[in-house]
């Protein structure tokens, strides 16, 4: 059965999931912040900024109305900066349904209290609403919007919800796994925008496959470190959402956080870089947040460590990959 369905953010990955669910058949309103923007959108058909000749499908509707977005929708999916989804679950709250799928695509912690993005949505939604969901993995924009083969994870505390998610988004082309480890899929998917901006810090150094291959493979341990502790399922820390979103975000020319640090690596500064990007690199904020959690939690996080003092107290990335290459001597599976 077809569903209605509002999209909140206009940027590349709501405009591309819009797209998808419409080329399903799905009813889609995009809910964007500018009404101006929403009526651009409109009278091209297309998003032009984000995804140049890629047509919108019939039911796929631009509005600037949040109340319209949201009133008939039967799932609302949240596509936002991770800082923004506390203020926009606020927004939403008085317009939901009581049976709506709620679905958090964003990735990251928040820095005061450390909850995940379907943390956050748990505690501002009204209680009765429990269908609170997220839809993570492997997935650039660009690709999932041009219709190119993809497999994601939809997880939920409950096996129903998760699949309802998955019976929404699945196709012939953007294949959907459920899960019920939502601390796994969400600790994944944050904290490998923090290794993937390492990953690009080295190859902007030009250190070679070599070190990106320890890089990637050094953060998967330091994820399932904090992952496990906080209650993950180990095996979850090997699928789509976290080593298959990891190797895809460090390696691939289209991840932002990568781009970051592939800059930071030729020797720009981050405000500069920052400035010039349209779209945010969540690993940047989280980088901050991420390891407050896992300060608190006292998990040790090198990475995310030399990160944070590249990011915020002026490192020299240089500097940061040798200190991480002469840390002291210990067993790989410690």
């Amino acid at each position: 059965m077809k569903a209605s369905v509002g999209v909140l953010g206009s940027g590349s990955w709501g405009t591309a999931l819009a797209i998808h669910l419409a080329r399903s058949g799905h009813a889609v309103a995009l809910w964007g912040r500018s009404a101006e923007m929403a009526a651009r959108l409109r009278d091209a058909g297309e998003h032009s900024g984000c995804h140049p000749g890629v047509r919108f499908p019939d039911g796929l509707v631009p509005t600037a109305d949040l109340e319209e977005a949201c009133a008939a929708s039967e799932a609302i999916v949240l596509s936002c900066p991770s800082h923004a989804v506390r203020a926009l679950g606020e927004l939403i709250r008085p317009m939901l349904g009581r049976d709506v799928l709620v679905v958090s695509t964003s990735k990251g912690i928040e820095q005061d209290t450390h909850l995940t993005m379907s943390g956050i949505l748990e505690a501002v939604l009204p209680e009765h609403l429990t269908r609170v969901c997220v839809l993570s993995g492997p997935s650039f924009a660009r690709e999932v919007a041009r219709g190119l083969p993809t497999a994601v994870t939809a997880a939920a505390g409950q096996l129903s919800v998760a699949e309802r998610l998955q019976r929404l988004f699945n196709g012939p082309m953007f294949r959907v796994y459920t899960s019920t480890d939502l601390v796994g899929v969400e600790i994944g998917g944050a904290v490998k925008n923090v290794i993937a901006l390492a990953a690009g810090v080295s190859d902007g150094l030009g250190f070679g496959h070599n070190t990106r291959a320890a890089l990637i493979t050094r953060g998967l341990a330091e994820i399932s470190r904090l992952a496990i502790h906080l209650g993950a399922n180990p095996q979850t820390l090997y699928g789509l959402s976290c080593l298959g979103d990891l190797v895809l975000t460090c390696t691939g020319d289209l991840s932002r956080n990568r781009t970051v640090g592939l800059r930071l690596g030729k020797g720009e500064r981050l405000e500069a870089i920052v400035a010039s990007m349209n779209e945010v690199a969540e690993g940047v904020r989280n980088t901050a947040s991420i390891r407050s959690l896992a300060h608190s939690a006292g998990i040790e996080m090198p990475i995310t460590d030399q990160m944070f003092a590249v990011l915020y107290e002026g490192k020299d990335p240089s500097q940061a990959v040798v200190d991480l290459a002469s840390r002291r001597l210990r067993p790989e599976l410690d």
